[in-house]
């Protein structure tokens, strides 16, 4: 379960300085260590936001499911249940931007992370003005919006164009001749660059109440969709061990 906060975490009165300047979030902390825990969920509720605290990877999940939040910060070695685990759960069911704690500093260890989902990371130990100014960054992407709409509300990234209301889309000037579904999923991509979805999320958005699709469904319309893309095709990532993401040009 979620343990109640102590007195010393509660939310405080804003500092001026930094406060009242951006918009307060809520924040999942996840993190098995009790000091560190108060430490940054402190520091984040002076900074203007609201601070859950969790202990254990299963506590994590359990808010995840029961609440809403605008950021889950993890930290990856949890008992119970681990960082990882959290994260591609929160990859499979929503979109959240998750930033990863962790005393790995192995490349290999970091890419996996990233490849799981994590948004980024933050190695221990580490100061709390670093922490905090992740955050900043990460709550500043999140709240961007997708590529600009023109004035007919088509969505364009480099020479790949989709026009909701006509459900068309083109590439360098070309009809993709797209299916209904296909265009579902460029649109999602398209409106959340960067962002990576799990095949589960994908298959519970666009696919609802079909009942005898698999994960390989995905699959097979993401390669269908690369190939009508022709030289956009690069633009669909695949994320290993999670599904897929749109990578804009500006992101690479």
């Amino acid at each position: 379960m979620i343990a109640p906060r102590p007195a010393h975490v509660r939310p405080m009165h804003c500092r001026p300085a930094r406060c009242n300047t951006r918009k307060m979030a809520r924040i999942l902390l996840a993190e098995d260590e009790s000091d560190l825990n108060a430490l940054i969920a402190r520091e984040l509720e002076h900074d203007g936001h609201e601070v859950i605290q969790a202990f254990d990877g299963a506590a994590a999940l359990a808010a995840v499911d029961a609440g809403e939040f605008d950021l889950a910060i993890l930290d990856w070695m949890m008992p119970r249940v681990d960082g990882l685990t959290v994260c591609r759960h929160i990859r499979e069911h929503q979109i959240l931007p998750v930033l990863m704690l962790t005393a790995r500093s192995e490349e290999a260890d970091v890419i996996r992370g990233l490849e799981v989902g994590a948004d980024d990371y933050v190695t221990k130990p580490f100061r709390m003005r670093e922490l905090v100014a992740r955050v900043h960054a990460i709550l500043r992407r999140a709240a961007q919006p997708g590529p600009e709409p023109g004035s007919d509300g088509a969505v364009s990234i480099g020479t790949l164009r989709i026009n909701p209301a006509e459900r068309a889309v083109t590439v360098a000037g070309r009809d993709a001749a797209l299916t209904p579904r296909e265009f579902e999923l460029i649109e999602l991509f398209a409106r959340n660059p960067g962002r990576a979805f799990s095949r589960e999320y994908l298959l519970e958005r666009l696919w609802r109440d079909d009942y005898d699709v698999t994960d390989r469904t995905v699959d097979t319309h993401v390669q269908r969709l690369r190939k009508k893309l022709g030289g956009e095709a690069g633009l669909i990532k695949t994320v290993w061990g999670l599904g897929y993401k749109l990578q804009a040009p500006s992101q690479e």
